[in-house]
């Protein structure tokens, strides 16, 4: 998915405190792995769910933590 795709589903609009807040801090832990790693940049980068990244999916999802997000960002990770 890409970071359009991504900001566009979570209805946010700015892409560099959506890049600083919710994606860098992403990456950094494990949960979502860039397409191109060598090539950040790259035009057709897209970013994917990790192992951790689907563990955590699947379990937010199992406990009804998983919210329709054209309402807003829901706060999926309170009470985990």
């Amino acid at each position: 998915m890409s970071v359009k795709e991504m900001m566009g589903r979570l209805n946010l609009k700015g892409r560099d405190n959506f890049l600083n807040l919710y994606l860098s801090p992403a990456i950094a832990n494990g949960y979502i792995r860039l397409l191109y790693p060598n090539s950040p940049r790259h035009p057709r980068q897209k970013y994917l769910l990790t192992a951790k990244g689907l563990a955590l999916y699947n379990e937010l999802k199992k406990n009804d933590k998983i919210y329709e997000f054209q309402q807003g960002v829901a706060s999926a990770l309170d009470g985990v």
